[in-house]
């Protein structure tokens, strides 16, 4: 530990260093329930490129292992600390280091706010999709780092379609660029992409090119209200069949829209069993969201409500956005899950959740990007009792296992961690389980970089 501590003041000031036991537990794990973190030895603040180098150079040396972190807002443990790590946090690596407005492109270091730089491109016309429901907390190198989604996925895609190139930090202290700031290029395997969604177990990612979009016209939402769940779904299927291309198509079920209503009061239907909402931001997004609200009405919805303006819009998103927290007051845990289904599938993949609530006994409420068929299986319970907590394991897996055998995937945007390591092998398989180790060694052979997420 001093010798640690030694090398590591050595190539950082004194205030990019915690090592009081009670502050570094605040840096110990990220939002997931059900995953183990230790005390780490030291937590490492760096500013600059060179300050990360010194930190894995020095881990290097020492064997030590290294969690790289952002902001901790992540569902799958992948940030949790290992007993005896360095904790590498990288939010004060903040800087927005250009807007190019002719090849719309954003640089970034890691520690950026999704949100900060969504409106700093505004100011230029320009517009980064990518907005996970935490986008006013969570970092951009978290988002890359977990390959993460958000409300807009249905229209412009993931985070990894946005991530042009990346400077990256390997384990052992060299600096790899890949990618590109072009807008097309081929050259070489696309290392970019690998690492995106990588959870910090290849490399430290110090800086990304992002791609940008023109700004679109101000959105306009429209709610849905259904009877069931299965009504909604065949809703989605009947929009996305006829060629619509809403920016945003997002599902909460009853147990979403009533806690939503008991934490903010927002005056949603509280007999709803489904509330669908289609946001359109074209040119004439009225003329959208109404061909969108008699597809609704063909597929059984009792009430459907168009907003007229971008005010009412943004009060019915934000509904939406706090679905997860509203969730997180029934009980004093949750456990989200992030299970993704063929949008054919959506229907089942509701109705066999709602079979599983059923079965053990839980409250599990479903927020879901309908337009993508990911779905967020809230499962709540009392973290105190232990046959609850069992149980809501228990469920938990279950949805997993459910949503595997409709076609789908564990996860769609969350990440593995710790959470779903068990889960990955049993949906790769023995030979890309295999083939995907052997990445990891090429890229870090000592097992340094996040030790024991994702496998």
């Amino acid at each position: 530990m001093d010798d640690l501590l030694e090398r590591l003041r050595a190539g950082l000031p004194a205030e990019a260093l915690i090592s009081d036991p009670d502050v570094m537990v605040s840096y110990g794990r990220d939002m997931a329930s059900f995953c183990d973190a230790g005390l780490p030895a030291v937590v490492a603040l760096p500013r600059t490129v060179e300050q990360v180098q010194h930190v894995m150079r020095t881990a290097t040396a020492l064997r030590v292992p290294v969690v790289p972190q952002g902001a901790r807002t992540g569902l799958s443990g992948a940030a949790n600390a290992s007993e005896g790590c360095i904790v590498l946090s990288l939010i004060k690596m903040d800087r927005i280091l250009e807007i190019s407005q002719v090849d719309r492109i954003a640089v970034v270091e890691p520690g950026v706010i999704n949100a900060v730089l969504s409106r700093a491109v505004h100011e230029h016309g320009l517009h980064y999709p990518p907005d996970p429901s935490s986008w006013e907390t969570c970092t951009i190198g978290g988002n890359i780092g977990t390959a993460s989604g958000g409300l807009c996925c249905v229209k412009y895609g993931v985070t990894a379609e946005y991530v042009l190139g990346l400077d990256v930090v390997l384990a052992d202290g060299r600096l790899l660029t890949t990618g590109r700031r072009t807008a097309k290029g081929v050259a070489g395997y696309d290392l970019t992409r690998l690492f995106v969604g990588s959870e910090g177990s290849l490399g430290i990612i110090v800086k990304a090119v992002l791609a940008l979009k023109p700004k679109p016209p101000t959105q306009l939402v429209l709610a849905a209200e259904f009877n069931s769940t299965s009504a909604a779904c065949d809703a989605v299927c009947a929009i996305m069949e006829r060629g619509h291309t809403p920016s945003m198509l997002e599902l909460m079920d009853g147990t979403t829209v009533r806690a939503v209503n008991a934490m903010a009061n927002m005056g949603l239907p509280e007999t709803t069993e489904a509330l669908l909402l289609a946001a359109f931001d074209t040119p004439e997004p009225a003329a959208d969201l109404a061909a969108v609200g008699e597809l609704c009405r063909a597929a059984g919805a009792t009430e459907v409500v168009p907003a007229d303006t971008a005010a009412e819009s943004e009060l019915l998103l934000q509904a939406r956005r706090i679905s997860l927290n509203a969730l997180e007051t029934i009980k004093t845990a949750t456990m989200i899950d992030d299970v993704c289904v063929p949008r054919s599938q959506l229907g089942a993949m509701l109705d066999g959740t709602a079979a599983i609530a059923q079965k053990y006994g839980l409250t599990i409420g479903v927020c879901a990007h309908a337009g993508d068929g990911n779905t967020h299986p809230v499962v709540c319970f009392d973290h105190a009792d232990p046959d609850e907590s069992r149980r809501a394991r228990e469920s938990f897996d279950e949805i997993m296992a459910l949503g595997l055998a409709l076609g789908g995937t564990i996860t769609g945007e969350h990440g593995v961690g710790v959470l779903k390591k068990e889960w990955l092998a049993r949906e790769l398989g023995p030979v890309g389980v295999e083939l995907q180790q052997g990445i990891k060694r090429t890229f870090d052979p000592l097992n340094i970089l996040n030790p024991g997420k994702v496998f």
